[in-house]
């Protein structure tokens, strides 16, 4: 056991514990930055729960990987030595396999109508769907839509991905889609794709604008194509060893303050996403706006294979999609 994991074990040791600020506390630990909207909901979040609780329980936030990675964190939580984390919908999926739908492209009309399916029955369903592996979703928080981003190529139509390297997540419905659009789709941590980028590695990656403009990707991929064909959300997750060990009160000062901050979360995305774009315009990248239809036609097929491989999450992209 190396000294990093030993470091991490004795700082989450005490999660959940009493200390001099409160009577409790539940440590929170994500990949982010301390400027991302999702962070700074987090901390809005946090003081809600001081607020409610008169100061009975607090969340302690640990940003920027400090405790380990998306996957080491929720491996933490289901041992009960971390309370809480933030994780991406598609690296819940190997622990909610239904999760895998909100991977396929085109599920969402628009942000209203995603929003209408995370906070309806459908949401919810999703949300609980990995507590027998001891992790216990409370919201999701947005993500906006992903799009592509190259370093060489303009990218106005599915055509143009043929032969390109495209970083994707480890998750098996990216792949699959970037395949379906012509591309070579490539898994690469988050961590290494700004050196991966620069040194041809891969030709180009897909995030949402405010990942484009804080990883600074920009500063290498000069064409930024909004084809927006995914809308992946974060999920907010507590370890259910912890919250099992909650009372009713505490319970619903954790609920109430993460559905406050979600909808907090909405306005600072919405802002991130403005400030984004107008950033990496003036850094020089080529904004393209291809036309939708052309991806969406394309990964008509994933649907329908779908169909024939699991007939379950066919018909729940179907519901989702019918969501008025």
């Amino acid at each position: 056991m190396n000294f990093r994991i030993i470091l991490i074990f004795f700082i989450v040791l005490l999660s959940c514990q009493p200390d001099k600020k409160a009577t409790k506390t539940i440590k929170l630990a994500h990949s982010l930055g301390v400027t991302h909207p999702v962070h700074e909901a987090m901390v809005y979040m946090a003081d809600l729960v001081a607020e409610k609780s008169d100061g009975k329980l607090e969340l302690e936030i640990y940003p920027s990987s400090q405790l380990g990675t998306e996957q080491q964190c929720l491996e933490l939580l289901q041992i009960g030595s971390l309370g809480m984390t933030k994780v991406s919908a598609a690296v819940m999926e190997n622990f909610s396999p239904d999760l895998k739908v909100l991977g396929y492209p085109y599920l969402f009309r628009n942000d209203e109508h995603r929003f209408k399916v995370f906070d309806g029955p459908i949401g919810e369903k999703l949300l609980s769907g990995s507590e027998k592996y001891w992790l216990k979703g409370l919201t999701y928080f947005d993500a906006g839509s992903r799009s592509f981003y190259t370093k060489n190529t303009p990218i106005e139509s599915p055509d143009d991905l043929a032969g390109l390297k495209i970083r994707v997540m480890q998750s098996p419905t990216a792949i699959e889609m970037v395949k379906k659009f012509g591309g070579s789709p490539t898994p690469i941590s988050w961590g290494e794709l700004y050196t991966s980028l620069q040194q041809g590695v891969v030709d180009g990656a897909e995030n949402n604008l405010p990942s484009f403009y804080s990883s600074k990707h920009y500063e290498v991929c000069k064409f930024l194509s909004m084809d927006e064909h995914t809308a992946i959300p974060d999920i907010l997750v507590i370890s259910t060893i912890i919250w099992d060990k909650l009372n009713e009160s505490e319970k619903t000062w954790i609920t109430e303050a993460a559905k406050e901050a979600t909808e907090f979360q909405h306005k600072l995305w919405k802002q991130a996403e403005e400030e984004a774009l107008d950033e990496v315009k003036k850094a020089g990248v080529q904004v393209l706006y291809p036309e939708k239809t052309l991806f969406e036609e394309k990964s008509e097929s994933m649907l329908q294979a779908l169909k024939e491989k699991d007939e379950h999450l066919y018909e729940l992209a179907e519901q989702i999609k019918n969501v008025k």
